[in-house]
C-alpha cells in the first residue's frame, strides 16, 4: 500500500508552445528528454495554442508529445482552458513558452491577450509569476529551417521581430531563453 502522506508533491509547470515550425522538433525532444530526468520532481502540462496543434501535425509530432505527456491541452479560446487564472493563482511555477512566434512575442510585449498563452503570460506577469519565453526570431540575421518534408529553408529574422524580443526582456519577472537548450539550464538551475 502507497503512503500517499509521505509521497512529495511535484512541481507543476505550464509549458505553452505556439504555432512555430522552427525549432518545434528539437524543442519536443527537450521537452520529453526533461520529462524523463526530472519525473520525481517535475510535471510538465502543455497548452497548445490552436496554430501549435496545425504545425505539430504538419511536423508528425502531435501523436509523438500526447504519448510522451499525460495533460496536453488545446486552446479554445484566450481563457479556455483556465490558464490565465491558474498561472495568476500560482498553480504553476512557472510559465514556459517555447517556441514563441513572433506573433505571440510581439503581443506579450505590446500588452495583447487575446490568445491562451499570450493571456496567461501578461495574467502571470501581473501576478508576479515568472513567465520564460523561448522565441524563434532571437537576433537578426538569416537562420535555416526545417520544413515538415525534411527539407531546409532560408529566413530572414528582421529588425522588427528582434525588437520585440528586446521589449520583452525588458519587462519584469519575464526571462528570454535564446534556444530550446537553454530550457535544460533553467531546469538544472531550478530543479536541480
Amino acid at each position: 500500500m502507497i503512503d500517499n502522506q509521505n509521497k512529495k508533491k511535484k512541481i507543476k509547470i505550464a509549458w505553452g508552445i505556439s504555432g512555430a515550425g522552427d525549432k518545434i522538433a528539437e524543442t519536443i525532444k527537450v521537452m520529453k528528454d526533461l520529462q524523463i530526468e526530472y519525473a520525481d520532481v517535475v510535471d510538465i502540462h502543455v497548452f497548445l495554442s490552436k496554430a501549435a496543434e496545425q504545425v505539430l501535425q504538419y511536423y508528425r509530432l502531435e501523436t509523438d508529445l500526447k504519448e510522451n505527456f499525460q495533460k496536453v491541452r488545446t486552446e479554445i479560446n484566450s481563457n479556455a482552458p483556465f490558464l490565465a487564472s491558474w498561472m495568476q493563482i500560482h498553480k504553476y511555477v512557472l510559465l514556459l513558452i517555447a517556441p514563441a512566434t513572433s506573433n505571440t512575442v510581439a503581443k506579450i510585449a505590446n500588452g495583447i491577450g487575446d490568445t491562451l498563452l499570450t493571456n496567461a503570460a501578461i495574467m502571470s506577469l501581473k501576478a508576479l509569476g515568472p513567465v520564460y519565453v523561448v522565441p524563434t526570431d532571437y537576433k537578426r540575421g538569416t537562420v535555416l529551417t526545417k520544413l515538415p518534408n525534411g527539407k531546409e529553408m532560408k529566413l530572414r529574422i528582421r529588425k522588427e521581430e528582434v525588437y520585440q524580443v528586446k521589449k520583452l526582456e525588458q519587462m519584469e519577472d519575464m526571462h528570454v531563453l535564446e534556444g530550446p537548450q537553454e530550457i535544460r539550464k533553467l531546469f538544472k538551475e531550478m530543479f536541480g
